[in-house]
């Protein structure tokens, strides 16, 4: 069961492995593109591609589709970035159903693991297969695998590594459940335990006031997909990636115009030398925007963007 290339990676895994996968669930087509077409998701394209039944249910309490589910009566159900399941799903198999988490459980649990592992600042994260229980990441946990987070990861960089090794993760944890010799370890619940909830508009705003490492970080997090973003001047632009500046002081101002009006920007102060460089003062030090989009404009940099556009 899933939806995005994230779990496409594991489908191949497994049907390279050479694994009885007797049928694929995934959410159904949907519009996309400037003619808005139905689309199929990128798993569900992976499954026909490799001749196997696809279930797309619009709700997973359809009596027609646990009907059909359970028709083809599988010992196990896998279960990668799809939504969430309610028990007369994930109770139907008898060995039970079992999830990849793209983080070390117990932290970060939640809609978006990756981000806020790179949001955090954090140096190290993985991935989890635990069994899918009544509330949400909580389950017993089979398999770990540790990932570094090196200190120029975005949250996409970390998401494509994390996919292949979550691939691996799901084979080794089908081959432990078939030969019956895999742990089910409680995920303990006490200490410093960070959330990772869904993401949304308030919440991917950029905080200038904040250290420079900080906002570097929350870029980092939120790239590619789906952006920091702040206003300038009244313009609303997404931020892809930004440098700290050391060479100037926060407390002093650098040898090019002042360019923001405050009333009408969440930063404190921007300028820009109006061919490559955008500088936003954060917190302590200065910040250079490398890459950005303005509304209704593609993704560029900050000097292919100067060379067409003011601020």
């Amino acid at each position: 069961m899933g939806t995005p290339d994230f779990a496409v990676a594991s489908l191949q895994a497994l049907l390279d492995a050479g694994r009885n996968v007797v049928a694929v669930v995934t959410a159904p087509d949907r519009p996309s593109g400037r003619g808005l077409q139905l689309t199929p998701s990128p798993v569900k394209q992976a499954a026909l591609r490799a001749g196997l039944p696809v279930l797309q249910p619009e709700k997973l309490r359809d009596p027609l589709f646990l009907e059909q589910l359970a028709s083809y009566q599988a010992d196990l159900q896998v279960v990668v970035a799809f939504r969430m399941l309610p028990e007369v799903v994930w109770a139907m198999p008898t060995i039970g159903t079992f999830n990849l988490h793209g983080s070390l459980l117990p932290q970060y649990r939640g809609a978006a693991p990756i981000n806020w592992a790179v949001i955090n600042g954090e140096t190290q994260t993985g991935v989890t297969t635990f069994f899918i229980e009544k509330e949400i990441d909580t389950g017993q946990m089979i398999f770990q695998d540790t990932e570094p987070i090196h200190p120029d990861d975005t949250a996409g960089t970390l998401h494509d590594r994390l996919m292949v090794r979550g691939a691996q993760l799901v084979v080794k944890t089908v081959l432990a459940i078939e030969a019956g010799n895999y742990p089910r370890t409680p995920q303990p619940d006490t200490g410093d335990l960070k959330p990772a909830p869904k993401l949304h508009r308030e919440t991917t705003q950029i905080n200038w006031n904040q250290p420079a490492t900080a906002v570097r970080n929350f870029v980092r997090g939120l790239s590619p997909y789906p952006a920091a973003w702040t206003m300038i001047n009244g313009r609303f632009f997404k931020i892809y990636a930004v440098s700290v500046q050391s060479a100037v002081a926060a407390n002093e101002a650098p040898d090019f115009p002042k360019t923001d009006e405050p009333s009408l920007s969440d930063v404190a102060a921007v300028y820009t030398d109006k061919k490559a460089k955008i500088m936003v003062r954060a917190a302590d030090e200065w910040l250079n925007i490398e890459v950005l989009q303005a509304e209704g404009k593609r993704r560029m940099t900050a000097e292919e963007y100067l060379r067409g556009n003011q601020l």
